[in-house]
């Protein structure tokens, strides 16, 4: 879901470029034994590569190393002393070398994500390696920009041969503050491979080797996880939901060693950078303050009661005085049609296109170009993510195709990464590469055009109900279910640093402490679920990374309904913030569409939003006739 930003490893900082290739989160459906006419569909890498024995490959990777070199002999120590030409021809060369190596490692991740087989993994371990490597070799380069003298750079940028890169080398120069020396910076470079993001390894392939025995059959949490979604007998979802607790429970004790291990590698960092706070980082990597991070939280937490309104909902529909743990996501209608790819293509085409024929034509590029993988294989990774764009080449995409309305929705979601990465690449690769918290856009966008298509289709007024129901597990899942767990990461790095390692006991408190914070009274069995902490691949591989789900969510969805109230007005304005990619700050991109980041009410729109959609789902079923 996600993941699009995400994926644009080649210019995360370190501590999050092995973490993007794991987030693996089955927020969504993901196996299925129904046939659903994506069984063939496949990506088609030869727009990358024919192979890793293609000699183009090889080239590249290789080529990029020694043009890294080069780079470095030919600019280091007198990167404060370019003149504007000199230096734009040394900004575009970096960011040919910076596309170049996150090219090769693309290619075999993307084989690794397709078929997760120990000779890929082996593949991408190397790719990673060379990537680092190249990225080692021009780290003086970003050390030596940062330390520039204010008015050296002020003078610099002013030039109209950097228009280009303006604000993209502004921008790098926030880091400026927390820099080590360049002989620090190369070797914390080189021991991530062989330090924290090794853990990091090690903790995917604990989660990969997990397994939930039911009955006489034995699952993976990926397949397991989505039954609780699919499940319409009551008894049969809690029978699956204490199995998924007892996989868990097996290995959990490395599980939290792991966690321990990571929280404290970002509490030396942070010590070693004098960064603020444990989120701090996270922060400034994605262009918002801890001010506008903590006024983000405190009114998600505000208005958890948006989200308990939607359990209590479900609850009824359900025929429940309460929920439990178990039937957060049950089906609240029995007979949902599967849905086949082709109709799921003509679909997420009209909902695209409703809103823009542009937007239309790009994803129909994406279905015809091969740019999707959907078929289900045991060896593939769970959940769904969009890559951006290299220079050359286009977005992929990866979904698990499980033919119901959430995975027709998921597809449109990332098709939504896809158009912004394709809209924004003109920009160039470091323009291109925007934070997490303007990355949802497009995707929210897609995802509720694609809800309202789905609707319009639907005459049944409980298929309507159920429809909306579907969209609002999303939303809460996206928009409330994440702040609960920046809560606990709260927690959990602030009592790691007074504590010490914390055992699973003690993590356990803490995960079912945000659980009943965020649940209330509307969910019975908080306690049933105080080890799923370990199946939430976000604490170890990219600390931080829950809010954005929030942020992203709470901002598109009130830039949609801005769009459903004002029409085509609004249309090139949000086509202008996709286009922009990373050429402006998050604030004045959302500034071009109508709104503030620094009014202080600005969150409240997108609860507002989320809240009438609660509010159309309960008025809609207290008109439900009677069975």
């Amino acid at each position: 879901m996600i993941l699009h930003a995400a994926r644009a490893a080649a210019s995360c900082p370190k501590g999050t470029r092995w973490a993007l290739a794991f987030l693996r989160v089955t927020l969504r459906s993901v196996a299925t034994a129904v046939e659903t006419g994506a069984e063939n569909v496949t990506w088609d890498l030869g727009d990358l590569y024919a192979g890793v024995d293609d000699p183009a490959y090889t080239r590249d990777a290789d080529e990029a190393l020694q043009a890294a070199k080069r780079f470095r002999e030919r600019h280091a120590g007198a990167v404060a002393s370019l003149d504007p030409g000199t230096l734009a021809e040394a900004v575009a060369e970096f960011e040919r070398i910076r596309a170049q190596i996150y090219r090769v490692r693309l290619f075999v991740e993307l084989q690794f994500e397709a078929d997760a087989t120990e000779e890929h993994g082996a593949l991408l371990q190397r790719a990673k390696e060379r990537e680092t490597a190249v990225l080692t070799e021009l780290l003086f380069f970003d050390l030596e920009w940062s330390r520039t003298e204010d008015d050296l750079v002020d003078a610099v940028l002013s030039a109209p041969v950097l228009q280009k890169y303006r604000y993209a080398l502004a921008s790098r120069r926030r880091f400026s503050a927390y820099l080590l020396s360049e002989p620090e910076e190369r070797i914390a470079a080189e021991k991530d491979i062989t330090g924290v993001d090794t853990w990091r390894r090690l903790y995917g392939e604990l989660l990969s080797r997990l397994r939930v025995r039911l009955d006489d059959r034995e699952l993976s949490y990926a397949e397991a996880a989505p039954l609780l979604e699919t499940l319409t007998d009551r008894a049969a979802r809690r029978d699956v939901s204490e199995a998924i607790t007892a996989g868990l429970e097996t290995e959990v004790r490395m599980r939290a060693f792991v966690l321990n291990t990571v929280v404290n590698d970002r509490a030396v960092e942070d010590r070693l950078r004098g960064y603020r706070t444990w989120i701090s980082a996270f922060n400034l990597e994605h262009e918002i303050s801890d001010e506008a991070v903590d006024a983000l939280v405190e009114s998600v937490v505000a208005r958890f009661d948006i989200a308990r309104r939607h359990f209590r909902l479900r609850a009824r529909l359900l025929g429940l005085d309460r929920l439990a743990s178990y039937d957060l996501t049950a089906p609240v209608a029995e007979d949902v049609p599967a849905v086949s790819w082709d109709e799921a293509h003509a679909i997420i085409l009209d909902a695209y296109g409703a809103f823009s024929p542009l937007a239309r034509e790009i994803v129909d590029r994406a279905f015809d170009g091969r740019w999707i993988d959907a078929a289900l294989r045991p060896t593939k990774g769970a959940g769904a993510f969009c890559t951006r764009p290299e220079p050359r080449s286009h977005p992929f995409v990866l979904v698990n195709y499980t033919a119901n309305w959430r995975a027709v929705t998921t597809v449109a979601h990332e098709l939504g990464h896809a158009l912004h990465g394709v809209l924004a690449q003109p920009q160039g690769f470091l323009n291109g590469s925007y934070p997490l918290t303007v990355a949802e856009t497009a995707s929210v966008l897609g995802e509720s055009l694609t809800y309202d298509t789905l609707r319009r289709r639907e005459q049944d007024p409980r298929a309507q109900l159920a429809l909306i129901v579907s969209q609002l597990d999303t939303f809460v899942r996206t928009a409330f279910m994440p702040v609960a767990g920046n809560r606990f990461e709260h927690a959990l790095h602030t009592k790691r640093r007074a504590e010490g390692d914390l055992p699973v006991e003690r993590i356990n408190e803490l995960w079912v402490e945000a659980l009943r914070g965020y649940w209330g009274d509307a969910v019975d069995g908080v306690a049933d679920r105080a080890v799923w902490w370990s199946a939430t691949p976000h604490f170890v591989f990219a600390p931080g990374y829950m809010y954005p789900y929030a942020f992203g969510l709470l901002l598109s969805f009130s830039i949609y309904r801005r769009w459903v109230d004002e029409g085509d007005a609004l249309v090139e304005p949000i086509l202008d913030f996709l286009r922009a990619g990373a050429t402006k700050p998050p604030a004045e991109l959302v500034r071009g569409v109508g709104f503030d980041l620094g009014d202080p009410a600005f969150w409240q729109h997108g609860l507002d939003a989320v809240e009438a959609l609660v509010v159309e789902a309960e008025d809609l079923a207290a008109r439900m006739p009677a069975e």
